[in-house]
């Protein structure tokens, strides 16, 4: 036989090896799919290696991830999850066609991986939840093991046939068996995660949302201006952001879910029911919600008519007072079913403001992915320290004792919502046309109202711009101003001023550790 015969038998039979780790962790990933399926579907391994990942990242990081994908950075996670392991699939598989237990121990190593960042997880069911991991890597393992045997021409106990002789055909046949059957199992467990859901679909289709005993005021007239490309005043839910850790969105079923209130100060622990929540005396107000990780002039912000039964009147119904008033506690502690942990100032949640737990969201039951059956928010502060999702368990207790998830991650433990001002159009480095271009956006400063905002051409002077009436203190406003353009480049700057006074600041900071802040300016050529 020739050097170059030689040379490409052994190149198709690394090629077809590297088939085999890729097949092998094909096969892993469906049965730990299926596995999920019949436990919990938070329980696969790229969902609870994607978590234990996201939360060992540093948090300079996962905003960086935010701000360059966007809503996306869960899909680029786990598609870099999914590269990784198909990169240590190849290369497990070229290295069992030499030594296959070592490539099947490799496969095994990686079931270890998962069922450790299960066990890690804040949400974690115990044993059950490890093993998807285990049994996908068993899988996984055993399809190396058996196709490194068909390339190498071993025995089934393992051992090397004098003259490597294999047979293309007999590896075609056990890889093609091996990836419908993998594909089976996947698709079963698909469906069965799919089946596992529908009882939470069901029950969120069957609400009927009570009427307000408290109805939110029509908003004023003329609160959305009329000029294009600004943002509409409120945000239809399938275009509201949504910022959160979830790979997988909870799907929690109304009927079963739970509200628990416990800790210190509380004198009446209660649990409550969706359905008590629902027979409540439910407020209905316009809030606008801001999130932390949004940058000067970014998209993550969003209003909507929320609907929703007093936070306050919970609490002073369990026994607890505000500090103000005596109480032990100063932090609310808010659990989410997948373990996500926010810190609330209790002072806050009780000094009058507009703090609910929100059951509706622009006339219907909350979305899935915005925490449907309950959320909890609070007007004024930034989402991470006030607008949980999917909440189960709300806990009385102190800043000294207790760090949030957020908090042990460097970001600061109070966050009121810094005010800010938005161009929207026009958009950067446009081209706007006409003797008269309407400059408009948005500002807020919620829970302080906006009081003025200004514009500036370039270095020329303040000037005001016309403000929309107000819906509230507690919702963003729009603004527009007339500019006659000369021909060339101009920098279009806008700040705010809120209701305190409190001219928005020129200082440039990052959104870590407590939001970002900064002037807006947009380049633009006329």
């Amino acid at each position: 036989m020739s050097a170059v015969s030689t040379f490409r038998k052994s190149l198709a039979r690394s090629a077809l090896g590297a088939v085999s780790g890729l097949l092998a962790g094909y096969t892993a990933l469906a049965v730990a799919e299926l596995v999920a399926s019949l436990i919990r579907p938070q329980a696969g391994p790229i969902t609870v290696v994607g978590g234990a990942a996201i939360d060992r990242t540093p948090a300079a990081v996962k905003d960086f991830a935010i701000r360059t994908f966007g809503e996306n950075d869960k899909v680029v996670l786990q598609l870099g999850i999914l590269a990784v392991l198909g990169l240590l699939g190849v290369i497990l598989g070229i290295v069992s066609l030499r030594y296959r237990r070592a490539g099947a121990a490799g496969v095994l190593i990686f079931g270890v991986i998962g069922a450790a960042a299960a066990l890690s997880r804040p949400d974690t069911q115990g044993v059950a939840d490890a093993l998807p991991s285990v049994a996908g890597a068993l899988a996984g393992a055993a399809v190396l093991y058996l196709l490194a045997g068909k390339l190498s021409g071993s025995s089934p106990a393992g051992t090397q046939t004098p003259g490597g002789g294999w047979s293309r055909r007999g590896f075609l046949t056990a890889a093609s068996v091996t990836a419908v059957a993998a594909t089976g199992a996947g698709a079963v467990g698909r469906a069965l995660i799919g089946r596992s859901g529908q009882g939470a679909t069901a029950s969120r289709a069957a609400i009927t949302l009570p009427a307000p005993a408290s109805a939110a005021p029509a908003l004023p007239a003329g609160a959305q201006l009329k000029v294009e490309g600004i943002s509409s005043f409120t945000t239809p839910n399938k275009d509201f952001y949504r910022v959160d850790t979830a790979l997988v969105v909870p799907k929690v079923d109304a009927d079963t879910w739970r509200l628990r209130i416990r800790g210190k100060g509380v004198t009446r622990p209660r649990t409550y029911a969706f359905q008590e929540l629902l027979d409540r005396p439910l407020i209905e107000r316009d809030i606008t919600l801001t999130c932390v990780s949004n940058e000067v002039g970014g998209p993550y912000i969003g209003h909507a008519r929320w609907l929703g039964v007093r936070l306050d009147d919970l609490l002073k119904e369990c026994g607890v007072k505000a500090p103000s008033q005596g109480g032990k506690a100063d932090q609310l502690v808010a659990r989410s079913v997948d373990g996500m942990t926010l810190g609330s100032p209790v002072e806050d949640v009780m000094d009058g403001r507009d703090a609910i737990l929100a059951v509706g969201m622009n006339g219907e039951p909350l979305p899935f992915d915005h925490g449907f059956p309950v959320r909890m928010l609070v007007p004024g502060l930034y989402g991470y320290v006030s607008a949980c999702k999917w909440i189960q368990e709300i806990e009385l207790t102190t800043f000294d004792s207790y760090d949030p998830y957020w908090v042990k991650r460097k970001w600061a433990r109070k966050a009121p919502i810094k005010t800010q001002a938005r161009i929207d159009t026009p958009k950067p480095f446009g081209r706007p046309t006409g003797e008269v271009v309407t400059v408009a956006g948005v500002a807020w400063a919620q829970h302080r109202g906006i009081d003025r905002v200004e514009v500036r051409i370039d270095d020329g002077p303040w000037q005001a711009a016309d403000l929309a009436p107000q819906a509230n203190k507690d919702t963003w406003r729009q603004w527009s101003f007339p500019w006659k353009p000369t021909p060339g480049g101009h920098n279009l700057t806008v700040r705010a001023t809120d209701g305190t006074g409190q001219v928005q600041t020129e200082e440039r900071a990052r959104t870590i550790p407590d939001g970002a802040s900064g002037w807006h300016s947009v380049f633009v050529t006329t």
